[in-house]
């Protein structure tokens, strides 16, 4: 994708979409001339990570449902998405089941009264896990660019964590309008 250089937006990827309508990725895809497609790869039920924990401001040894994505540009992998979500709220719904979300996780959640109001992204860069490096086509140890996104509701209760993780050649930009949300 480095050749690619296009700017994306957040917020069609945070705003609920109407039931039925395909998600924010290929549609970004499908508005360059490209195929955007996505393999969800496993959905578990886990202790949370301390990164996550600390996140969702969830108590030690609480659980979260993972949803783990690899994400395709063009049938190539691009990103692994993994999205987490306190138990309390992902349990018995579809969040927590390995089939496609009508609609997407974020208009479910939002279904659930859980609409991202307050969102915060950090990028970093780290050292790919073998399995990170496997499943994005990299050599091992190679560096990797991490996107993570924290989704809170108006009254900053926490309630998505997704972590996203990139090729080192990705190119991320930026663009922030007023109102996009």
């Amino acid at each position: 994708m480095s050749d690619d250089q296009w700017v994306s937006e957040s917020a069609p990827y945070i705003r609920p979409r109407e039931g039925g309508s395909s998600n924010a990725w290929t549609e970004e895809a499908a508005r360059r001339g490209r195929q955007g497609g996505q393999r969800t790869l496993s959905v578990d039920t886990i202790p949370a990570p301390e990164e996550v924990r600390a996140a969702l401001g969830l108590p030690q040894g609480e659980e979260v449902v993972v949803r783990r994505r690899l994400i395709l540009l063009d049938n190539d992998p691009v990103e692994l998405s993994d999205s987490y979500y306190p138990a309390s709220i992902a349990a018995g719904t579809r969040l927590a089941d390995l089939r496609k979300i009508p609609g997407g996780a974020v208009r479910l959640l939002a279904d659930l009264g859980f609409v991202g109001e307050d969102t915060v992204e950090h990028v970093r860069v780290d050292t790919a896990t073998d399995e990170q490096a496997d499943l994005l086509g990299l050599a091992h140890g190679s560096a990797v660019l991490q996107l993570v996104r924290i989704n809170a509701t108006r009254d900053g209760a926490p309630f998505e964590v997704s972590i996203m993780t990139m090729p080192p050649e990705r190119h991320l930009t930026y663009r922030l309008r007023r109102g996009a949300l």
